[in-house]
């Protein structure tokens, strides 16, 4: 029905952070309605405008609403791993989409105060090929820019989708700017964090105290220049995007609740489920935007024809010649008289050979 649609818009305006303008709206139309004597009417609308309010109150969506850092476990005990000065207040995840090496496209996602922060998302198109370190060196020079840090800030930490070949490049592009920001990465086999033993600018120490612990929920590993660090001990082998990240499971919180409550030494780490958390929402929401553009770009790429190889034409005069004549297929049967009748006589005869061509 049409009201159904109309509440569906609303619904779908609301989740992309427009709340200011749907409430002005509601108190609007309520005022209106009151005006009108149309009270039951007003009573409604008053009612969808609380409970509306409520919802904002109790729910953080987007790009303002962000959670109160002093109360984000997460991001304290996220410091505290990496030997931080400061509180991480603005994370930005990256990840590389393709298909075997085209439409190649890299994403940068924020999270601010450790909730997402849509407005500040940006995405890359690089390198039309299979090359993710390559890619990823790409992607951060050209953020760590003078230009993109004066626009777009500066952010706390850098999270890097892949590997140690992933890492490396970020640290170099890194380097290459002249700039000192943290950088880790997440495996994607093991979603097992990698951290550079000196080149991720952050302090080791805690991380070296609690390699030397026993019985830890956090194992930590050595393998060349990196530390591997894995929060979720006991969970290997991750069979999808970010099976092991989703695998703090109720066991591993109440073994982490134990140690808290059991002992005030190094062991009481953090429930390390906190941090796990955050970083599976950075990684699920840095591979779906991604996805999502790498997609946007591969359907643009499905309905590019021949028409837009030819200097002359563009977007309204192909929109002319495929109404006009229904298809490619259609245009090529034509003779130059009949798309000039759309066009002029030079562009038609442009258009005629390199079809034939084709």
């Amino acid at each position: 029905s049409v009201a159904y649609k109309a509440s569906l818009r609303k619904l779908i305006s609301y989740i992309k952070g427009n709340r200011k303008a749907i409430a002005a709206e509601l108190e609007r139309d309520m005022k209106t309605v009151a005006g009108l004597h149309d009270f039951e009417r007003a009573a409604d609308l008053r009612n969808k405008l609380s409970a509306m309010r409520e919802l904002q109150r109790r729910v953080c969506f987007g790009d303002k609403e962000f959670l109160d850092i002093s109360k984000d476990k997460a991001l304290a005990d996220l410091a505290k791993l990496l030997g931080l000065k400061n509180i991480p207040v603005r994370i930005e995840g990256y990840d590389i989409s393709h298909m075997s090496g085209r439409q190649v496209v890299s994403s940068m996602v924020v999270f601010t105060n450790g909730a997402s922060d849509r407005a500040e998302y940006r995405k890359f198109k690089v390198s039309e090929k299979n090359d993710d370190t390559g890619n990823i060196y790409q992607t951060i020079f050209r953020r760590l820019s003078e230009r993109h840090l004066k626009g777009w800030g500066r952010p706390d930490l850098l999270l890097i989708d892949g590997g140690k070949g992933q890492l490396a490049a970020a640290i170099k592009a890194r380097d290459e700017r002249g700039i000192t920001v943290p950088i880790i990465s997440i495996a994607k086999r093991e979603e097992e964090v990698i951290i550079h033993k000196t080149k991720s600018c952050v302090d080791l120490s805690y991380i070296q105290q609690l390699q030397r612990m026993l019985n830890q929920n956090v194992a930590i590993f050595e393998d060349g220049d990196v530390y591997i660090v894995n929060l979720h001990s006991g969970q290997r082998n991750a069979g999808s995007h970010s099976k092991n990240l989703r695998a703090a499971d109720d066991s591993l919180v109440m073994s982490a609740q134990a140690q808290v409550s059991n002992s005030d030494n190094i062991n009481t780490l953090f429930a390390s489920t906190d941090i796990i958390k955050l970083f599976q929402r950075i990684r699920d929401e840095s591979h779906r935007f991604a996805v999502s553009y790498h997609s946007t770009l591969k359907r643009k790429n499905a309905t590019k024809s021949i028409l837009d190889d030819i200097h002359g034409i563009g977007p309204k005069t192909k929109r002319k010649l495929l109404r006009h004549f229904g298809s490619l297929g259609n245009i090529k049967k034509a003779s130059i008289e009949d798309i000039s009748k759309i066009t002029n006589d030079s562009l038609a005869k442009k258009i005629k050979n390199s079809l034939r061509d084709a």
